[in-house]
């Protein structure tokens, strides 16, 4: 679903900052070799969350769902010196491609890759994170909030992209799938849930930030 008309993406990209060239060559090979390419972050959200991570200067970021690294890559732009990113995906096929880039764009001491079910990994790290991004399977999020909100520092930031999951969120709720229903049910857990102020932002499909007051 395109959210914009056309004519108004094309000028919206047109004056955003340009990717670096690296995430470029990225998102080149993204499309070009792996499966549903749109679940990469591309251009316009990429620089959002660089920007969003300039903003925070975290020194250290959690990401849950790395895809093949393009937005881990951006999400390092913004950190401290000496920050650190650790993400996690389930998807060992793409393991070589992510540590490909993350070398390329000489970030190997930065981002820390993990490969397996972030439901039993995340609960083995002993940071505290100043900003978490989530885009993982859908079904998991509210169980994704629960479990990193402890380790989420007062004042440090939940990121959760696809909430407005190609619109379908706004569909009338008999017969949705379980992914609708999921994000449903996570853009609502966090509405009422008092200990944070959150904005749900309709940037490309959908950007639910939280602050944990």
């Amino acid at each position: 679903m395109d959210f914009l008309p056309e004519e108004i993406e094309s000028f919206i990209l047109k004056n955003t900052e340009k990717e670096p060239a690296i995430l470029a060559e990225l998102n080149h090979e993204t499309w070009e070799r792996v499966l549903i390419p749109r679940m990469l972050s591309g251009h316009l959200q990429g620089r959002v969350l660089s920007m969003l991570s300039h903003m925070i200067q975290p020194a250290t970021i959690l990401e849950i769902g790395t895809y093949t690294g393009y937005s881990a890559i951006c999400l390092a732009e913004g950190l401290q010196k000496g920050g650190k990113i650790h993400t996690i995906d389930i998807n060992e096929e793409l393991e070589s491609m992510v540590n490909k880039y993350i070398e390329k764009s000489n970030l190997k001491d930065t981002i820390i890759n993990y490969i397996g079910n972030a439901i039993e990994i995340i609960p083995t790290l002993t940071a505290t994170f100043d900003l978490v991004f989530i885009d993982a399977d859908k079904t998991n999020y509210s169980n994704y909030y629960d479990i990193i909100f402890d380790k989420v520092k007062s004042g440090g930031y939940i990121i959760a992209d696809n909430v407005l999951w190609s619109g379908k969120v706004a569909e009338p709720k008999e017969g949705l799938d379980p992914d609708t229903n999921a994000l449903i049910a996570y853009s609502e857990k966090v509405n009422n849930d008092e200990r944070v102020q959150n904005v749900l932002f309709s940037i490309r499909d959908g950007l639910m930030i939280v602050r944990k007051k």
